[in-house]
């Protein structure tokens, strides 16, 4: 669908959909650029004020995933009249702004409909200087691939759809998805980053797909080195996999490879939808150990290397 659209072309548009990037970012002045993104989604939790935090914290990491600051954000509400109390709105608009602030940025509007289901998410607006602008492409051979949150979020939150999601479980994954990508960005910036994106909707394999593919390479994913949220592969066999998880591994497998001796939990895990995931930051190999030591002091306890990447093969993506 997209090829059918035309294509943006400005000498001041630094960034805009050829790369299926996290954020579009437009020139300015030759000292500052904006970046604009967007996102919104249903209830994944049953908190109105968690859903609110999750939603914004999601739309947020966009813009700290391109290296910039947000400055302002804009709500998009859908909600349904006679279904549920106005106050239910209010909790999710108070959660979403609590994450703004805690951001540095402010809530400056925003837009609702009425709908027959529940939607609420943020258009957010950053800044950052165009020389600083970190894009999901540029991977370079020999490059290691660091991750700074866990995984799981999806199967945890289809579990708990269905009221079998263990309490750790569920707790892991809100403070997991609540937690802005802040400090993980603060850090990165002080390193030679080559690339970043943050982990969210196409899964792990997803995102890592764009990544190589754009950047001419093939990544090598180490499944055994995930950070996993506590119960999340135990889940995953079980079978709590959500709608997207199937649509993923569907797109996805003629363009990844995965080893026969992966275990299927952990198959699951790099297939599985995030919401408000991590950063996935391609660094060169020698500057990966202190990365992560700063990441971890930093407040981002999760941050782990899960790969590398090596001279483009016949996939763009191998999980072994």
């Amino acid at each position: 669908m997209l090829r059918l659209l035309p294509v943006s072309d400005h000498p001041d548009l630094i960034v805009g959909t050829e790369t299926s990037d996290d954020a579009g970012v437009f020139r300015l002045r030759p000292d500052l650029a904006v970046v604009n993104t967007v996102d919104f989604f249903t209830p994944i939790v049953d908190d109105p004020y968690v859903f609110g935090q999750i939603a914004a914290a999601n739309a947020l990491s966009d813009v700290y995933a391109m290296g910039g600051d947000p400055v302002t954000a804009m709500n998009i509400v859908a909600f349904p009249t006679g279904t549920l109390d106005i106050a239910v709105l209010g909790d999710i608009l108070r959660g979403g702004a609590e994450r703004v602030k805690e951001a540095g940025a402010v809530v400056v509007g925003g837009h609702s409909i009425i709908d027959t289901e529940l939607k609420f998410g943020m258009a957010v607006t950053g800044v950052v200087h165009p020389d600083r602008v970190i894009r999901n492409v540029g991977v370079r051979e020999g490059d290691t691939l660091v991750l700074t949150k866990a995984l799981g979020t999806g199967i945890i939150s289809t579990a708990l759809k269905k009221r079998k999601a263990p309490p750790k479980s569920v707790k892991a994954s809100v403070q997991s998805m609540v937690a802005l990508n802040r400090e993980a960005s603060f850090v990165m910036r002080r390193y030679p980053v080559h690339a970043c994106t943050d982990v969210t909707g196409y899964g792990p394999l997803g995102h890592t797909l764009e990544m190589a593919s754009g950047s001419g390479v093939t990544i090598v994913l180490e499944a055994a080195r995930f950070p996993v949220l506590e119960g999340a592969v135990r889940l995953a066999e079980q079978g709590y996999l959500t709608g997207g998880c199937r649509r993923n591994r569907g797109y996805l497998l003629d363009k990844v490879s995965v080893a026969p001796s992966v275990r299927a939990g952990l198959v699951e895990i790099a297939f599985d939808p995030q919401t408000s995931g991590g950063l996935l930051i391609a660094i060169p190999e020698q500057s990966a150990a202190a990365l992560v030591d700063e990441l971890r002091a930093s407040g981002v306890p999760a941050a782990t290397v899960i790969g590398h990447a090596v001279a483009k093969e016949n996939v763009a993506v191998r999980l072994v």
